[in-house]
């Protein structure tokens, strides 16, 4: 295969990809190609096919219809060459409790059909990667939820693929564990394509350059995280007042359309995208002596999103 040939070849290439569950369709004409290295992230509520689509990609779904290559290869007519190129972390880390850290991952790797002779290394490798080589020789049923989702990652870029996938992969994990994968995700991106569903916003935000969306069984969205970003606009004021207005009077001001007291004296309006809002309460509050102390633009929930990007796309 040529250089050139090579360099224009899709890392992850979808193309009309769908499947059904008895008479319904899960995902329907999905199509994606990925081409460089990094954090992708895929968002969808629950149910929208996300899972499924993961699954396909991966191997452990027999599509309906359409085609996934990895590296170039039908994953459909070379599965077992293709399935070598990739690697799969569940939102539950597919390990055996009663195994050694070392014996999992050697297992793992024997799996991926890797050469005996390379197996060693390949498992000393990892594990530095994932920070996990003092506990080789300890059963991972004694390791806490936090390296036991290591040891997940690990047997997922055991064998270097060009393509991993990772399903929910921080979920339970507590603040120290969760900056620290969310450091070694970060790391496995810069030499391999990671798709990464997660329902953390803050995670996407912090990890990925890409977002696709799927939502009802199809791509609702494809792009940027600067092109995301644009559709999280603000959609409410959180704001705190020593001598609050009732309700009405600030459903009055224009460009607002509720106002939900949180407590007497913080309340959350909500206002139809009009950004001079903040401008016109603070001039109020001056007018009317409601002596605001604090106010914060919110950005619209993921769910509003989601809605909105639906509507669009029919």
């Amino acid at each position: 295969m040529s250089t050139e040939k090579k360099l224009n070849m899709s890392i992850l290439k979808i193309e009309n990809l769908s499947h059904r569950y008895s008479a319904s369709w899960a995902i329907r004409d999905i199509n994606l190609e990925l081409n460089q290295t990094g954090v992708i992230g895929l968002l969808g509520s629950n149910g929208a096919g996300k899972s499924t689509t993961m699954n396909i990609v991966c191997g452990v779904l027999n599509q309906s219809e359409g085609h996934v290559f990895i590296d170039g290869l039908d994953t459909r007519l070379k599965p077992e060459e293709a399935r070598k190129k990739i690697g799969f972390l569940p939102q539950n880390p597919p390990v055996y409790t009663d195994l050694t850290v070392d014996e999992y991952l050697s297992y793992a790797a024997e799996l991926r059909l890797m050469d005996n002779s390379k197996i060693k290394a390949a498992v000393e490798e990892a594990k530095e990667k994932c920070q996990i080589s003092h506990f080789s020789g300890r059963l991972i049923k004694n390791l806490s939820g936090g390296y036991r989702q290591r040891v997940g990652i690990a047997q997922a870029i055991i064998h270097k693929p060009s393509l991993v996938v990772m399903d929910e992969p921080t979920n339970g994990l507590d603040p120290n564990q969760l900056i620290e994968v969310r450091k070694l995700i970060r790391e496995i991106g810069q030499d391999s394509t990671v798709l990464l569903s997660s329902h953390v916003m803050s995670e996407i935000h912090l990890l990925c350059r890409e977002v696709v969306m799927i939502e009802g069984g199809r791509i609702i969205f494809s792009d940027t995280m600067d092109a995301f970003n644009n559709y999280m606009q603000a959609s409410s004021v959180l704001m705190s007042m020593e001598n609050p207005p009732t309700p009405d009077v600030l459903q009055a001001i224009k460009g607002a359309t509720r106002a939900e007291f949180l407590t007497e004296k913080k309340v959350r309006l909500y206002f139809d995208g009009d950004q001079e809002i903040t401008e016109r309460i603070i001039a109020a509050s001056m007018e009317h002596g409601w002596r605001l102390r604090e106010i914060n633009l919110e950005k619209g929930l993921l769910e509003d999103v989601f809605k909105q990007l639906s509507t669009q796309s029919h």
